[in-house]
């Protein structure tokens, strides 16, 4: 069953130069029937004025994974860890037993990002910070960004290193940016959740298809045999999920 959910359907919110559009519950927007989708909970597309963010502030039990669409984004934490990423950036952080971080917009320009929250399949621990500056060329077919699953699939890694690792074992975030029209197979999974950022993508499975503009989302359940379809430039994240979230 694919279930688009359009990119205006998405909560506005955010603070002094921060507008943030929320696909799920998130902080103040509570919506008890979205919640979360397999082990998502959060989906926020932030855009910063230049010099603004998010002061340091904790984080607990959660995969904080975070990409760069425009602009240049700072993170600092308190374990040491510093970076700054462009567009097409990826950094995961792994919150585990307690994390404090800071995030901002450092270049001249407007920032845009899209940050996603995953449960992990483990709670406390120490926490664990990854930066792939530039992961995903523009080209064919998907590749793995980030993932749990072990070993990770050497064929589809992100080039320029393994992809980051996540601490959850049932998930796994791919990528694609085709250059040109594409026909590429998606992961079969009890729950895909795509999200479009740029440009057109029919998602197609059996006889049904599904539209998505930028900004759109399509939550995927019991995906089998499904295909994404571009007529040219795009850029989408899929994550692969086998579970749902555990609390025990």
């Amino acid at each position: 069953m694919i279930e688009v959910w359009p990119g205006a359907r998405r909560f506005e919110g955010g603070a002094e130069g921060v507008a943030t559009l929320h696909a799920f519950s998130f902080g103040g927007h509570y919506d008890p029937g979205n919640v979360g989708f397999g082990l998502l909970s959060a989906c926020n597309e932030e855009a910063l004025d230049v010099g603004a963010g998010f002061a340091e502030h904790p984080h607990r039990d959660t995969e904080i994974v975070t990409w760069v669409l425009d602009g240049e984004l700072e993170h600092r934490d308190a374990e040491g860890n510093s970076a700054l990423l462009g567009a097409g950036g990826l950094q995961v952080l792994s919150a585990a037993g307690g994390v404090r971080h800071s995030e901002r917009n450092a270049g001249p320009g407007p920032l845009r990002f899209l940050q996603m929250w995953l449960h992990p399949d483990a709670y406390g621990g120490t926490p664990r910070y990854t930066a792939l500056p530039a992961p995903l060329p523009p080209g064919p077919g998907l590749r793995v960004l980030a993932t749990g699953a072990e070993p990770a699939a050497p064929a589809t890694a992100a080039p320029g290193g393994a992809p980051a690792p996540l601490r959850q074992r049932a998930a796994t975030l791919h990528g694609a940016r085709p250059d040109t029209a594409s026909d590429t197979a998606l992961p079969d999974a009890p729950y895909l959740y795509v999200h479009l950022a740029r440009g057109a993508l029919t998602l197609v499975e059996g006889t049904r298809t599904a539209a998505l503009g930028a900004g759109d989302a399509a939550r995927v359940t019991d995906a089998r045999g499904v295909r994404a379809r571009t007529e040219g430039p795009a850029e989408y994240l899929v994550w692969e999920m086998h579970a749902r979230p555990s609390y025990g």
